[in-house]
């Protein structure tokens, strides 16, 4: 019997007890289960009498000894006991308990998935480097967790868009093109450019790609310079994000938005809305009206419009696009767009609770990361992926909470040992493979599963951990904390050490194979499912060998 199902029984025994008319209250779409502290309270608990009594006009223990009885008559609970005010403590029967390994098996990859954000629609924006360099450190962490949060938004039912926000517009792309550009002439770099030697190899591309280009004007190359120089930057980029594991499903250009007349649109539709003043011979948006700090310029006096106003246009055209939830993960030193964002989704008539959430990362170090050769003065996500390897670096940055601040300790990473938190849990993946293949080898299959026969104390607790794993997964979702999917992969991964320890799944030598080595097989393969769909949560493989 899985989470769901007891969950389900219990919302059946609730609703046949209004049909009854032995209660009067709305039964909510999902009763949470949970696994008690202790194993001496049962299986799984529930706390649904409490968040009912008042509603129901009944006291919450009268309410639990109501539904005790009637959840003592399900074929699968064993017995139910009332603890304090009211909570409720089930105890499965031993092949109700057990028959989640089976249950797991048959789910495949779709254990752990769930319905909690089903009519959600996402767009989900991160990284969106510049692309006037290379990826770095600063874009690692936020590379990581975006796609991660992304994959458990998806896992609990949500439409989840990932967007990567080009900014290919305003001076910086100018000064870009003309590194480039002295680079081809053997000229310095200019006031505020870009001194890597990315530069160069870009510019060899670009001479290679358009042989004449050193004997055009500055004015006439520099269009045709920054165009294949952004064009051979964002194909770096969009290679570094695939080695590391991040696919994104929509590039979007800041310069289309200008192109296409949308930051202009944009400012008329705000103007519509009540909240554009002219001043000083500029336009602003009264920000302060919603909690800025200060009005914001959209429009300059000398007719420019700012990055502000490409910010409207954006958010609007997101709007447009059809995502009414909307996710920007921004770096440490972006605090301050927090208000203006939610302004401008006030501003354009959506609640900014609702329909904006933003979410600000700390910084991460990396000990004994070296300056980029090419870069010249940042560490780069490429060469880190090449030190370290993109399973470590996805794993380490997936397991902590995106406003810790964190150094990440390359030696520890490298270790193939159970104080390497990837390993560890790669390496319980791998054990169960190979669990697998001796079984197969010993004529061990998965012919018999018999639930009653998982009754080791460590197969007890593995089950539960691999019980509460979908629990974790929409909690994950729910927080934006994939880090949750990470902790809980390790606490399996442990439970499966520990029955491996203590339990056969395949017969000594000359011994007989018989139902309970069958059954473990079930229970073996059903964690290896579970870690592959775990690690794949996080963006990190799970080995078949190690």
């Amino acid at each position: 019997m899985t989470p769901e199902e007891l969950s389900s029984a219990i919302a059946t025994c609730l609703n046949e007890a209004v049909a009854a008319g032995d209660l009067a209250v709305e039964v909510p779409a999902e009763v949470r289960v949970e696994r008690p502290k202790s194993r001496e309270h049962g299986d799984w608990a529930t706390n649904i009498a409490l968040q009912l009594g008042k509603k129901a006009g009944m006291n919450p223990r009268a309410l639990a000894e109501l539904l005790k009885g009637r959840l003592e008559a399900v074929p699968q609970v064993a017995s139910v006991d009332i603890a304090g005010p009211g909570f409720l403590n089930i105890t499965l029967d031993a092949a109700a308990a057990g028959g989640l390994a089976k249950a797991i098996v048959e789910a495949g990859a779709a254990y752990g998935t769930n319905d909690a954000l089903a009519g959600h629609t996402v767009n989900m924006e991160f990284v969106s480097a510049n692309p006037t360099g290379p990826l770095h450190i600063g874009h690692t962490r936020w590379a990581a967790l975006g796609d991660s949060i992304a994959r458990v938004l998806k896992a609990s039912g949500a439409d989840v868009t990932r967007e990567y926000y080009i900014n290919d517009a305003g001076n910086q792309m100018n000064i870009f093109a003309l590194s480039v550009y002295n680079r081809l002439h053997g000229l310095d770099v200019p006031e505020g450019g870009y001194p890597g030697e990315y530069i160069k190899d870009l510019a060899d591309h670009v001479a290679a790609a358009h042989p004449g280009i050193r004997e055009l004007t500055q004015d006439a190359a520099l269009p045709i310079i920054r165009q294949l120089a952004y064009e051979d930057q964002m194909a770096d980029i969009r290679r570094t994000l695939a080695d590391f594991g991040v696919e994104f499903d929509t590039y979007f250009s800041e310069q289309s938005l200008h192109a296409g007349g949308a930051v202009e649109d944009a400012v008329e539709r705000l103007r519509e809305q009540g909240h554009i003043e002219d001043r000083d011979g500029a336009v602003w948006l009264r920000t302060t009206d919603f909690g800025d700090d200060k009005d914001r310029v959209l429009i300059r006096a000398n007719g420019e419009p700012t990055y502000f106003a490409a910010d409207a246009a954006y958010y609007l055209s997101k709007k447009d696009r059809g995502f009414p939830e909307k996710i920007y993960l921004l770096g440490a030193d972006h605090h301050g767009y927090v208000n203006r964002l939610k302004a401008i989704a006030a501003a354009a008539g959506d609640d900014p609770e609702a329909n904006i959430e933003i979410l600000i990362g700390q910084l991460i170090s990396v000990n004994g990361a070296r300056l980029s050769k090419r870069a010249g003065n940042i560490i780069e996500l490429r060469d880190l992926i090449d030190w370290l390897g993109a399973d470590a670096l996805r794993y380490s940055l997936g397991r902590y909470p995106a406003d810790s601040p964190m150094a990440i300790d390359p030696e520890l990473l490298k270790k193939n040992t159970n104080d390497n938190p990837v390993f560890y849990v790669q390496y319980a993946h791998a054990r169960s493979r190979a669990a697998a293949r001796n079984a197969e080898s010993a004529e061990v299959d998965r012919s018999v599963f018999d639930g009653s026969l998982l009754t080791h104390e460590t197969e007890n607790e593995l089950l539960a951990y691999l019980g509460q794993f979908p629990s974790v997964v929409a909690q994950a979702a729910s927080f934006r904390e994939p880090h949750r999917v990470a902790r809980h992969l390790e606490q399996i991964a442990g439970a499966y050490h520990r029955w491996y320890q203590s339990c056969r799944v395949s017969p000594l030598s000359g011994e007989p194979v018989e139902d309970v080595n069958r059954t473990r097989l079930w229970l073996n393969d059903a964690t290896s499912q579970v870690l592959a769909n775990g690690l794949g949560l996080l963006g990190v493989t799970a080995p078949e060998k190690m």
